[in-house]
């Protein structure tokens, strides 16, 4: 199978923050730094770099264990929006992703277009992928309005929006504990490390890239850092 690994499933957010970026958000450069720079200025305007982050903005735990994946052929990339390329790699393998979002449809801009928010759902209609699971973290089950909270409420919101025989391709599942679900090793032909910068905090972005120099990651989209 493929595993793709987003890091907003550990740079996450605490129960109501309600500018927190899990509910919706676009991908432009604004939302990729600056949009960080306001929130952290909301918070504590005196505050040293993102420090005042931390309480709502936590790094949940789990993603240790994603060196695991060592020695698996792994690309490193900015946004899901480049797994297209990726997938055209790799056509027609199972997917797993490990993801705060389960990427198969998108309501805005052009629904053709290869986005962050569809990219799955395409690659499900084009045939690059086989099947897909979207594995949730555990850290939904404590977010009411997450996607990983209610996983029949999802899928009911989902299947309107996918071609004929396409959903029953699709399993969503959430982890009961951190890194619960995660495959063996021995079963991963390849792995997708995707940074999303609009989705999580810059004060992670140290631990990021610690994990993507531990996975031997070859550079897709070069990843930010924007812990300065």
């Amino acid at each position: 199978m493929l595993l793709s690994l987003d890091w907003d499933a550990f740079s996450g957010t605490v129960p109501l923050v309600f500018d927190a970026p899990i509910w919706g958000t676009a991908d432009r450069e604004h939302d990729r730094l600056e949009a960080w720079r306001d929130r952290a200025r909301r918070r504590d305007p005196r505050a040293p770099g993102w420090t005042a982050l931390a309480a709502d903005f936590p790094l949940y735990p789990g993603w240790k264990g994603l060196e695991r994946y060592a020695g698996i052929p792994t690309t490193v990339t900015l946004t899901h929006a480049d797994a297209w390329a990726w997938l055209e790699a790799h056509p027609g393998e199972d997917v797993l992703n490990v993801d705060s979002h389960h990427d198969l449809f998108s309501l805005s801009g052009d629904a053709g277009r290869v986005r962050p928010g569809n990219w799955a759902g395409l690659g499900l209609r084009a045939g690059l992928i086989r099947r897909y699971t979207c594995l949730y973290p555990d850290w939904h089950a404590g977010l009411p309005v997450a996607e990983g909270f209610d996983l029949g409420r999802t899928r009911a919101e989902i299947g309107p929006h996918l071609l004929s025989g396409v959903l029953e391709r699709v399993t969503l599942r959430r982890m009961g504990s951190p890194g619960e679900g995660l495959p063996d090793p021995s079963e991963v032909s390849a792995v997708l490390l995707v940074q999303s910068p609009a989705w999580t905090s810059p004060a992670h972005d140290p631990d990021f890239l610690e994990l993507a120099r531990a996975l031997n990651a070859v550079p897709l989209t070069p990843p930010l850092g924007r812990s300065g």
